[in-house]
């Protein structure tokens, strides 16, 4: 069996003294691994960096079998954002939330959410608030989507600012007023695209987004969120004015 398709990389492990087991996020065959022999010389290692898009063919005799990776660079992201701690974190925190969703399950639409992530690094304006939205999305394709569509106590569409943390819907600003120390900020921006977001607003995201991640997805696995997306946060919190040039 064989196939070709485009996939994001996301991690690898050795195998031996020269090879490794990659693991790829691919348009058309979901999160895969495979190995990759001599993934870890000095000419196929610097292709193998999480972020970059890479041409892949996989070939394998049974289906379930593991199979083996021929791979071929496409983009190298990884390369581009080596002197922007902001944006690495963000390809670690990519890698580190898509190994959540199910071995060999396509789910294009995320797929696509990731390379714009990805391919808005040259604009520390656009790529947070890119980064908060996928990570909406991929609680909405892993069956734990939030409800942002009407406000859950009066059934309005009308200036919604908070989401319950119980229910993951949303609250319009009347009517949470009287409990917004108990609910979670919804910045407009995840309500409406071309709504602009500061980076107090894409913290906002990060912790309501964060909250069901962690509450439907990861403590049922004894799991935590990756460690580079604590530090997106930090450098938000601390340095609103040019947190992400840092």
């Amino acid at each position: 069996m064989d196939w070709s398709d485009e996939g994001i990389f996301l991690s690898a492990k050795p195998l031996g003294e020269a090879n490794a087991v990659a693991e790829l996020f691919t348009l058309g065959h979901g999160r895969h691994l495979g190995l990759v022999r001599g993934g870890r010389s000095r000419r196929i290692r610097p292709l193998l960096q999480p972020g970059n898009l890479i041409r892949v063919t996989w070939r394998a005799r049974l289906s379930e079998h593991l199979g083996g990776f021929n791979v071929e660079l496409i983009e190298a992201h990884a390369a581009r954002v080596l002197d922007d701690a902001a944006a690495l974190a963000a390809i670690g925190t990519l890698a580190g939330l898509s190994h959540l969703l199910p071995e060999r399950d396509p789910h294009p639409k995320l797929y696509a959410a990731t390379l714009g992530v990805l391919r808005a690094f040259d604009d520390a304006k656009v790529w947070p608030a890119r980064l908060v939205r996928w990570e909406l999305q991929l609680l909405q394709e892993l069956g734990f989507g939030l409800d942002l569509s009407e406000c859950a106590a009066t059934g309005i569409d009308a200036d919604l600012a908070y989401v319950s943390p119980r229910s993951g819907r949303a609250v319009s600003r009347d009517a949470g007023q009287p409990y917004c120390d108990r609910l979670l900020k919804l910045p407009a921006f995840l309500l409406d695209d071309t709504a602009p977001a500061n980076d107090a607003d894409i913290v906002a995201g990060l912790a309501l987004t964060g909250h069901f991640l962690m509450r439907d997805v990861l403590e049922p696995h004894g799991l935590s969120l990756p460690q580079a997306r604590d530090r997106i946060t930090a450098v938000l919190a601390r340095t609103p004015k040019a947190a992400l040039s840092a």
